[in-house]
């Protein structure tokens, strides 16, 4: 009798271990059915059909069949022919969804209707339809573009512009090359919207919006959002890469050509994955020193916190101070249309390191006219 009872409560133990593994099992599963049913009801409900009855029909027949397999798992007759349904009816869902294609003829807003591109020879770059409209308010403008050559040779540095609206942890976050002689190209990623199209944060996640470098003057894309947004206002931050300046001529070159690329296979904005902040770290992957990817590129507004802790802002002063030295709204909006524009935003760095220009021994750049103080390197404002 003592015997048996021993051996009954061993079978009991062994069997512990099995009960906890299947309830571990069906949990997984579970959340598994909510994460790709709640994916799937989205993706349809932002990237289905056109007609929108249809389109929110199929969603709701999605999340009933994800709802009947949460059912289904507490029966053990139906769990799995019912998962296995659902596997079936979820696979041509993914086949339709990564079919859709981006393209490049579409009925664009005005201020993403014409793409850029560049002519690259040797250390001459000649950048085609640089954006410099001609702004009376956000809306009201008149759009003009032009064209210019620039020479490597006479990069002189690289700044961050971080775009702040909605607190301290999203930002849009942008590039702007400064040449010799008070030159500077701006680069800004963003989505292209077609007319009458918004942002959603959401939809940027299923294949909604295609992919825009804006090549822009700082009297475009910096005045815009200094001078014209008010809603929400926002607030303009322009930082100094610390970084040898070959490393921005290789940057500048990998701008080039994701922007000609674009013009031949164009790619979808991402809201996680390939917007103004993520794109900037994988066109800096060309440098062998590059920064390692950081939870602060997805919060964008600790990028430039975060390049200053890496060594790669000025660390001469407090990063407190170097964040209102780089706040330029109020030059930007005494400035204006003013032709020297980029040179009257960063006055204050001219006026602290008096104007002089060069670099360091170690190849790090130093120019006055776009000091450290005032710039940075790498949007999440991807709407802009």
């Amino acid at each position: 009798m003592k015997r048996a009872s021993m051996n009954v409560t061993g079978t009991q133990r062994r069997g512990v271990p099995i009960r906890i593994a299947n309830i571990v099992g069906l949990a997984l599963l579970g959340l598994l059915t909510v994460a790709t049913g709640g994916w799937a009801v989205l993706a349809l409900a932002y990237s289905g059909p056109h007609d929108r009855t249809l389109r929110y029909s199929l969603a709701a027949a999605f999340a009933a069949a994800s709802l009947a397999v949460l059912i289904a798992l507490a029966w053990r007759r139906w769990r799995w022919p019912v998962f296995t349904a659902y596997l079936v009816l979820f696979a041509p869902l993914l086949v339709w969804y990564f079919g859709i294609e981006p393209s490049n003829e579409r009925n664009w807003q005005v201020d993403v209707a014409v793409l850029s591109y560049a002519e690259i020879e040797g250390p001459q770059v000649t950048v085609h339809n640089i954006r410099n409209f001609d702004y009376r308010s956000e809306t009201d403008y008149t759009p003009a573009y032009y064209d210019k050559r620039f020479d490597l040779r006479k990069l002189e540095g690289v700044d961050l512009i971080a775009v702040y609206w909605m607190g301290p942890a999203i930002a849009h976050t942008f590039l702007s090359f400064a040449f010799a002689g008070g030159d500077h190209l701006a680069i800004s990623i963003e989505t292209r919207k077609e007319k009458g199209e918004g942002y959603s944060t959401i939809k940027g996640f299923f294949r909604q919006y295609e992919l825009y470098y804006v090549v822009a003057d700082e009297r475009d894309v910096i005045r815009l959002r200094t001078n014209y947004r008010r809603d929400p206002p926002e607030e303009v931050y322009v930082y100094r890469v610390q970084a040898p300046i070959e490393n921005g001529r290789r940057v500048f070159v990998q701008y080039m050509k994701q922007i000609n690329a674009l013009r031949t296979s164009p790619r979808f904005y991402n809201t996680l994955t390939t917007n103004c902040t993520t794109d900037i770290w994988y066109n800096t992957l060309v440098n062998a020193e590059h920064l390692p990817f950081s939870w602060k590129m997805l919060a964008s507004g600790y990028v430039p916190e975060y390049l200053y802790k890496a060594g790669r802002l000025d660390t001469s002063v407090p990063f407190p101070e170097l964040k209102r030295r780089a706040h330029v709204n109020a030059r930007a909006q005494a400035a204006d249309k003013a032709a020297d524009f980029s040179q009257r935003i960063r006055e204050e760095a001219l006026a602290l390191r008096g104007g002089v220009s060069g670099r360091s021994p170690d190849g790090r750049t130093i120019n006055t006219a776009m000091t450290a103080h005032d710039s940075g390197l790498s949007r999440m404002r991807s709407k802009k």
